[in-house]
């Protein structure tokens, strides 16, 4: 393993960021975790974690989650994690335009604000390591994620622009592009489905019953599943190695609809993702 680095991690509270961050930490890394609600921060602070409030919708608590980082560490921060986001689920039809918004207010905005405050401490200091976890869903689009989908296709065009404009400059850019993990994902889906989704008036509502049940269903829904870890370790390798990748496919369907997209004519290509729920 190269020597301890510090790393900012967005999204700590559970899942792929949670796991990540514990794992780093034993590896001797110092880890900054940071989690949108303080009853998670406080949690974290708890796990022995240094852990921060970082509300990515928020850009004065992210200027200030910037502060306190740059306190912490003397304004050192080797390398970045941007996994906070979520998904809001639904047909491109039934999302309104304060809906996509708010999607795109975590997911891109907050993500891409926060980076460009931390590009100049690594500029300073001559290095650094900027990893975005995207999706399958930032390769290929699919039905009744239209928003997330959307979310993950630009975060890739700001990731692959930056990577080409910091060239030179020992700062390196990754993309991480899982498929199915587990994770609380479908459960927090669910609440912004029924929040703003008005499935009784919708053209897809029978649609969204199956939907419904999918979201609603304990464990795995789709084949090859991974757990967390399988992100992780990925993030390691960016982390870590000398020369990181700039994308790092995980789980087989990334792999695989990655591949397809490529060979199959586009007629073909979306009759299949059509069949995929």
């Amino acid at each position: 393993m190269n020597s301890s680095k510090t790393i900012l991690i967005t999204g700590c509270s559970t899942g792929i960021g949670y796991t990540t961050a514990v794992e780093l930490k034993k590896r001797g890394h110092n880890v900054i975790a940071t989690a949108r609600k303080q009853d998670d921060v406080f949690r974290l602070q708890q796990e022995g974690f240094t852990a921060i409030q970082l509300d990515l919708a928020d850009s004065n608590n992210i200027q200030q989650a910037v502060d306190s980082a740059v306190k912490l560490t003397d304004g050192k921060i080797d390398a970045l994690f941007n996994n906070g986001a979520f998904g809001q689920p639904g047909a491109v039809e039934d999302l309104s335009r304060d809906v996509l918004r708010f999607q795109f207010e975590t997911n891109l905005f907050g993500t891409h604000e926060l980076t460009n405050l931390i590009i100049p401490l690594m500029r300073k200091q001559g290095h650094g390591r900027i990893i975005y976890n995207s999706s399958i869903l930032g390769l290929v689009a699919m039905t009744y994620r239209g928003a997330y989908n959307a979310s993950k296709f630009a975060l890739e065009g700001l990731a692959d622009t930056l990577r080409l404009e910091l060239h030179g400059t020992n700062i390196h850019i990754s993309l991480i592009e899982p498929g199915p993990i587990l994770s609380n994902f479908r459960k927090n889906a669910f609440a912004l489905y029924k929040k703003n989704i008005d499935p009784a008036h919708s053209y897809h509502k029978e649609t969204y019953k199956v939907m419904e049940a999918r979201l609603q269903k304990e464990g795995a829904v789709a084949p090859f599943t991974l757990s967390a870890e399988a992100v992780t370790e990925k993030v390691i390798h960016a982390l870590e190695a000398r020369q990181p990748k700039m994308r790092y496919y995980v789980t087989f369907p990334t792999y695989l609809f990655a591949f397809l997209k490529r060979i199959l004519p586009m007629s073909w290509f979306d009759a299949l993702l059509r069949k995929v729920q």
